[in-house]
């Protein structure tokens, strides 16, 4: 359906990686009335948000994907590739066997104290802050003391995010868990957002639509091929990982990785949740998906399904031959980031997006943001 073979011709633009920043703006391109080729060394599209069907449910194959956004302008956008169901990203933390509510709010507090009403949770949070002494957080540990106090810290957040990050909490940088929910309320929704959802049928579906009329390679190794795919068009979109456009000269950028071990249960019901964050420090997984539940455990024909997939989460160190998932955005590793963006500035010729070629830490919606204002000053200014 996608995959074509290459002509003999030069296009304007050969956009690597076919994730949702170089569908995006292959899409915008071929509007423009460009000529576009994708190219991926994967063998499917959509890159991280892939999923793929098994047994009539979507399973989210590079992990969990929950759309959500306050930019009205990305929702319009994807609305056009994809209609999406009004999933809510409710997960529970499981420590040692008791189970809380994430995001931390009245269920929770409850949990944890006893407290009942909004006053009570907040005079216990405020109690703890003064007994830890933080004025300005330094690092992530102080700042998510300074949110939520010491015991939800040492119950719900330690473990997670050690396995998580690879690192202690006293060595990660405070700005990571800023955006962490903490709220006074019976509010189960994860995300403040205006916007949220998963696109009925699939992130891949959704890609494709995207990437409908444009020409598709997969399988295809722009790095390894490098010198070939140059001269096939006249500006490159690269959304890989940016140090190793440069083979490495300067030093190796880091990242986290994530590996998956997945399973198709004979039961109708694993977990009863989509997603479930192992918070101590001895389960070796950071949390295990019950993908059926994205869209509430039915199948396309709306019958609930008789089988389950569950996945089990293990986050790692990246090292040469894994997929890299996040940037390890530390002071260390920006200070080499900018390096490469110096060289990257040089560059007449490729232009470099997404959370692996920009090394940010982006959302769904921050990086079809991104493609679409690039596209923007790249098409028509």
């Amino acid at each position: 359906m996608l995959c074509k073979v290459v002509r003999n011709m030069k296009y304007d633009y050969l956009v690597v990686g076919a994730g949702l920043y170089g569908a995006v703006f292959a899409h915008e391109a071929k509007k423009a009335g460009k000529s576009v080729l994708v190219i991926d060394k994967r063998t499917n599209i959509a890159g991280n948000v892939y999923t793929e069907a098994v047994e009539g449910i979507q399973v989210h194959k590079y992990g969990a994907h929950i759309f959500h956004t306050n930019n009205r302008k990305v929702w319009e956008y994807v609305n056009q590739f994809a209609e999406f169901n009004r999933f809510t990203n409710s997960p529970v933390a499981n420590y040692n066997g008791e189970l809380y509510s994430l995001p931390f709010n009245m269920y929770t507090f409850n949990k944890m104290w006893g407290v009942v009403t909004p006053e009570e949770a907040a005079a216990k949070i405020e109690e703890q802050r003064k007994e830890a002494g933080i004025l300005e957080p330094k690092n992530l540990e102080e700042q998510a003391i300074s949110l939520v106090g010491r015991d939800i810290y040492e119950k719900l957040i330690k473990g997670y995010t050690e396995k998580q990050w690879g690192r202690p909490c006293n060595e990660l940088p405070a700005f990571i868990i800023k955006r962490l929910p903490v709220r006074l309320t019976f509010d189960n929704n994860y995300f403040n957002a205006l916007f949220q959802g998963i696109p009925i049928g699939g992130y891949t579906k959704m890609v494709a639509n995207m990437l409908e009329g444009i020409e598709v390679k997969l399988n295809a190794d722009y790095l390894k091929n490098k010198e070939s795919y140059d001269t096939i068009a006249d500006k490159i979109i690269y959304t890989g990982a940016i140090d190793a456009f440069y083979d490495y000269k300067l030093g190796t950028l880091e990242y986290r990785s994530v590996r998956f071990e997945t399973e198709l249960l004979d039961v109708p019901n694993f977990q009863g949740n989509a997603a479930v964050n192992y918070t101590d420090e001895k389960t070796p997984w950071t949390r295990i998906i019950e993908h059926k539940w994205f869209e509430f455990g039915k199948d396309v024909d709306g019958q609930d399904l008789s089988k389950t997939v569950i996945s089990k989460e293990f986050s790692s160190e990246w090292k040469p031959g894994d997929e890299p998932y996040y940037p390890v955005n530390d002071e260390k590793n920006g200070k080499l980031y900018e390096k490469y963006k110096c060289l990257a500035e040089t560059e007449n010729k490729v232009i470099f997006g997404g959370r692996l070629g920009e090394y940010k830490y982006y959302d769904m919606d921050q990086v079809i943001a991104a493609a679409l204002n690039m596209a923007e000053k790249e098409l028509f200014l």
